[in-house]
């Protein structure tokens, strides 16, 4: 899935590319896809292992974090963060910029209109796998993860979800409640309606160097904030914010004052884009009265 992200993103640019919304040949635009792809990596690689593991592990152990090994048997690179992903490929494509001459705006904005309906698949990749599952839920369509971990019977609570759904259990018993599929709501918002309205809506009136990036930000920002309140957090993290009356367990909504840590990196995204939008739309409005 993520090979048919970075697939359909590359054919969107190279679109917008052929329309002259960006000046740059073909081996320029592998090369900056290698660039971004290689900062994405390993951004999401080094954000998850340093700020989502929880734990001063890979902190003392730097040389671990790529490490494909573990207890003499390979399990390659697991965990990588979006946020993570996205400062490794705005710094690889810095980089990119500054090497070839070629406007970090105008490469930024021609990227960012395609690359959400890229996403969509990897969130889709998410949902095959069965990882990074939602906050139990009795509506309909909550579904059953298999690997999300069982909740005991010995919890009022789980008995009363556990009867509500009509899921039959044993005093003292482990069982597996329905989750919101989350990976299914990111697809579609953070993915196919961002990607309608920056590609039909925003990208067609980009005022100026930056503005699609900018709306990037602040859509996906806002969007995956919200989101958030349906998907469990990291159990080992839990909420770096716990404003509400009650925190725990995790696995349930009980407050919009519950802040994840996911939800910190939205609204420094939600930040940077709106200082961003205002920077842009400041620089406009001196070059038309000069």
């Amino acid at each position: 899935m993520y090979l048919v992200a970075f697939g359909i993103t590359f054919i969107l640019f190279i679109r917008q590319r052929n329309k002259g919304l960006i000046s740059c040949s073909n081996d320029d635009a592998y090369t900056l896809f290698l660039y971004t792809i290689a900062g994405l990596i390993l951004g999401a690689r080094l954000f998850s292992t340093l700020f989502y593991n929880g734990s001063l592990f890979y902190w003392k152990r730097p040389w671990l974090i790529f490490w494909p090994f573990s207890q003499g048997q390979f399990v390659g690179l697991p965990g990588m963060s979006y946020h993570g992903g996205l400062v490794g490929a705005v710094v690889g494509a810095y980089l990119f910029s500054r090497r070839y001459k070629i406007s970090f705006f105008s490469i930024a904005d021609t990227l960012v209109a395609g690359i959400p309906l890229g996403y969509t698949f990897g969130r889709l990749g998410n949902f095959i796998n069965g990882e990074l599952w939602g906050r139990v839920t009795t509506a309909p369509w909550g579904m059953v993860f298999p690997q999300a971990p069982p909740f005991s019977t010995s919890y009022a609570w789980v008995r009363a979800l556990a009867d509500k759904v009509g899921i039959a259990y044993s005093s003292g018993a482990m069982i597996n409640l329905p989750r919101h599929p989350s990976q299914l709501y990111e697809a579609l918002f953070e993915g196919v309606i961002l990607w309608l309205f920056l590609w039909f809506l925003i990208r067609k009136r980009n005022k100026f160097p930056g503005y699609t990036l900018s709306w990037y930000l602040i859509g996906y920002g806002v969007v995956r904030f919200f989101i958030e309140y349906l998907r469990e957090p990291d159990s080992h993290i839990g909420f770096i914010i716990a404003g509400g009356a009650q925190s725990e367990p995790t696995a349930l909504f009980l407050s919009f004052f519950n802040i994840s840590l996911g939800q910190i990196f939205c609204l420094a995204m939600i930040l940077a884009g709106g200082i961003l939008l205002w920077f842009g739309r400041r620089k406009r409005r001196r070059n038309v009265y000069y």
